[in-house]
């Protein structure tokens, strides 16, 4: 029997009043890969913070196994102030804060070295004096990699991690994760490629503000379950080809 990380029993989450999120349940296992899907406003992000600590649920609960589980949190790019006058190997650096205090708690030579190994690992040479500011977008979800990596954590929770990025940036931060996959961590990702999460993803969540299924991707990803999906969050138009 697989060991669930995280349970969600009744989750409901509320934002403004309003009930963003309401009556999930299920569970996220060690060593599995899930997909979240649904259309705008159907409660992807929310869910996410909510398993972080930074939405509180209005009504049931959110388990983590163990209760100290290390999970790391990438949020959209959009959340994140690019203008912040903070330089590229700063940024990565901070994923190893949990793990060891701050860079004072590593000898500068090795806080270095982590930072470029990490940034090397997702196809840069040494920029960590660069300013986050002068990077593209593409260059910065790079960067962000980086520090997931520094940060060496059990689970991962990616929110839109290839949204506005290039198709060889896509691929090879892609194949990072299938990377992490293999080597047992647990990972959560809010997409919306179809086919790409038929491909790579085993598992998804497909939410309209409720559950609408959760379980294999082949599965959940029915047309009769699409279509729910998107009549409950404002009709068809929300679709794109094989985009959600």
């Amino acid at each position: 029997m697989s060991e669930a990380l995280v349970t969600l029993d009744n989750l409901t989450v509320k934002r403004g009043g309003r009930a963003v999120l309401s009556g999930i349940h299920g569970s996220f296992e060690r060593g599995s890969m899930t997909a979240i899907m649904g259309a705008n406003g159907a409660g992807k992000s929310t869910l996410l913070k909510s398993m972080m600590g930074l939405l509180p649920s209005a009504q049931g609960s959110i388990v983590r196994t163990p209760h100290d589980l290390d999970i790391a949190y990438l949020p959209q790019q959009a959340a994140i102030d690019h203008s912040f006058p903070v330089s590229v190997g700063e940024v990565v650096a901070m994923g190893a804060w949990q793990r060891v205090g701050g860079f004072g708690a590593l000898k500068q030579r090795e806080w270095r070295r982590q930072v470029a190994d990490a940034l090397h690992r997702v196809g840069f040479d040494d920029i960590s004096k660069r300013s986050i500011g002068a990077l593209s977008t593409g260059q910065f979800q790079r960067v962000l990699f980086a520090r997931l990596l520094l940060q060496d954590a059990d689970m991962v929770l990616l929110d839109e991690p290839f949204a506005g990025v290039d198709a060889a940036t896509t691929r090879d931060l892609l194949a990072l994760v299938c990377e992490w996959h293999q080597q047992g961590r647990t990972i959560v990702a809010v997409l919306h490629d179809i086919n790409q999460v038929m491909r790579h993803f085993p598992a998804t969540l497909l939410l309209a503000g409720r559950q609408i299924a959760w379980g294999s991707s082949e599965q959940v990803l029915s047309t009769e379950h699409l279509q729910q999906a998107l009549g409950m969050s404002g009709g068809i138009g929300q679709s794109e080809g094989n985009r959600l």
